[in-house]
């Protein structure tokens, strides 16, 4: 190895060391373990027939006896519970919880038939049923308090304290489910309640908390319980989805059939969509925090409803944006009556959203190549590619905009020998490097002074220099769409020479915005508490303005 070589070798070395490091430690991981039994089992005398059959349903080689004892604790503590005695409540949420996880073990828990549990005088009929619209195909029901998380994104729970056990129902998705925007596999909350006909027999229903509220029990209207957040923890720990942004920024070709845009729970037409769009180097889990933090919002928990767009990050974010826009098509095909939408794009994500709310036209076409598309002869497919990426206008669809530590006209970082060096090791698909050979084999040579010497990958598509860059900052976003923008400071309070490490104030700042919010945060903006209260403020203000 020559000498001149070994410094551009070791740089790239190092630079995927850095990268990869950054992409092992797990964000969130989970055990399983006992739930315990609430305080108020210390205390017999407040509760004493409850607390009984708790603990005569310790008797693990005998499920279907254990889970008569169950029923009869949760049935002796209904009555209070549905008065919002915590105790009671608290008694009744662990037997149905422990009734669940007993059945669920032993592999008798059928939704949608009866059976019989319990034996002697605690023999019981117990019907089980899915609430309509919650499914009723096999699935793994995991109740919440066994779960113990932990990690980074620990700690952070979207709750609502009240009546039922909180589950999370896991399974595959059903047939189709691209066409329904549905991810592969179906990590769902739900709260379980047992519902008494009489002494000896009962229902044990599911229900979907972020469509009920409020359930009647015994003659009572009480909240319904719900843990929000076990079920995007546990696909996260499950899934290990963070360990995809280095692969499919390095080698984006084995993943362009992967770009997606993703419904995070049920679809209802009468919830606005918040459209969440990752940046470089990234996947949908760095979402995850601000997810369960607008979650925690009851206001927003109920008008808004969540999506997250996927994407191999080593394209061209252009060329990601005409993916997002034939997602968006879908959508409009899938779900005819939806409302229209807020975007929300973190670093490269941002200015993907921003084209979304551009009026471009082929001025940028016009720009790059000096010609109309009818006046350039590129070939089929090739052309194809281009116009998708290049030609382009707002979609009507989406209402407002927020950019997050975005780089509207690049980063400097991405011209540098770190920038570089990580380019060059980017795998692109072939036909991406056909437009390229298209292209320069119809161009003279300075037609609008256009160099093609190799085809741009997203971060040659993140440079200050790159011509689409520079084009699409000519054009101001469409006048009728508000839009904020969020930026980092480090904490050094020094805008407007301020950065967050990778994108500077210069690149960031955008005229014309509703708001702009400088956060003491570094490049993962996305994630500081100061700014996911901002989005929290822009959300309920967007609601404000549509009422």
């Amino acid at each position: 190895m020559s000498s001149s070589h070994a410094p551009g070798r070791f740089q790239a070395a190092a630079a995927v060391i850095v990268m990869a490091l950054s992409s092992c430690a797990a964000p969130i991981s989970y055990i399983r373990q006992e739930a315990r039994i609430p305080a108020a089992a210390a205390d017999p005398a407040s509760h004493p027939d409850a607390v009984r059959h708790l603990k005569a349903a310790r008797d693990p080689g005998n499920p279907r006896a254990a889970a008569g004892q169950f029923f009869e604790a949760a049935r002796m503590a209904s009555g209070k519970a549905t008065e919002g005695d915590p105790a009671a409540m608290a008694l009744y949420n662990h037997a149905v919880a422990r009734l669940v996880e007993t059945l669920e073990a032993d592999g008798s828990l059928p939704w949608g038939t009866t059976l019989e549990i319990g034996e002697g005088g605690t023999r019981r009929t117990l019907r089980c049923r899915m609430e309509p619209g919650t499914g009723d195909r096999e699935r793994q029901i995991v109740v919440v308090d066994t779960l113990k998380f932990s990690g980074r994104y620990a700690g952070n729970e979207a709750i609502r304290e009240g009546l039922g056990a909180p589950v999370v129902a896991i399974s595959a998705a059903e047939d189709g489910h691209r066409k329904r925007f549905a991810a592969p596999q179906s990590f769902v909350a739900l709260t379980a309640v047992l519902r008494f006909d009489h002494a000896e027999s009962a229902t044990l229903e599911l229900h979907d908390p972020l469509d009920r509220e409020r359930i009647a029990v015994g003659g009572r209207d009480a909240v319904l319980a719900a843990n929000f957040t076990a079920p995007t923890a546990l696909a996260l720990a499950r899934t290990r989805v963070d360990k995809l942004g280095l692969v499919r920024l390095l080698n984006p070709r084995r993943f362009t059939d992967n770009a997606a845009l993703i419904r995070l729970q049920n679809y209802d037409s009468k919830r606005i969509p918040v459209l969440m769009v990752h940046g470089l180097q990234d996947t949908p889990a760095t979402w995850f925090l601000m997810y369960q933090q607008l979650l925690s919002d009851p206001e927003l928990r109920r008008r808004y409803q969540f999506w997250v767009f996927c994407y191999p990050s080593g394209l061209p974010y252009p060329y990601t944006a005409s993916l997002l826009r034939r997602e968006l098509d879908g959508v409009r095909q899938a779900f005819p009556d939806h409302k229209d939408l807020v975007l929300v794009g973190h670093s490269m994500g941002g200015i993907i959203s921003r084209l979304m709310v551009t009026d471009a036209g082929d001025a940028i076409w016009k720009g790059m190549f000096g010609k109309a598309p009818d006046e350039l002869a590129i070939p089929g497919l090739s052309r194809q590619l281009l116009h998708d990426a290049l030609v382009f206008n707002k979609r009507d669809e989406v209402d407002r905009a927020v950019f997050i530590a975005t780089p509207h006209r690049g980063s400097m970082l991405a011209a540098s020998w770190i920038g570089r060096t990580a380019s060059r090791l980017v795998r692109l698909p072939s036909y991406l490097t056909d437009v390229r050979n298209d292209v320069a084999s119809v161009l003279v040579a300075d037609t609008a002074g256009l160099k093609l010497n190799f085809a741009p990958n997203s971060i040659d598509t993140l440079s200050p220099t790159n011509r689409f860059v520079r084009e699409i900052n000519k054009l101001p976003v469409a006048a009728d769409v508000p839009f904020h923008s969020i930026i980092g400071d480090r904490g050094r309070g020094d805008t407007p020479d301020s950065s967050d490490g990778v994108v500077a104030y210069w690149s960031s700042h955008m005229e014309g915005a509703a708001s702009e919010k400088i956060v003491p945060s570094n490049h993962s903006a996305h994630q500081n508490p100061e700014a996911i209260q901002e989005v929290k403020r822009i959300l309920k203000q967007h609601l404000d303005e549509r009422r």
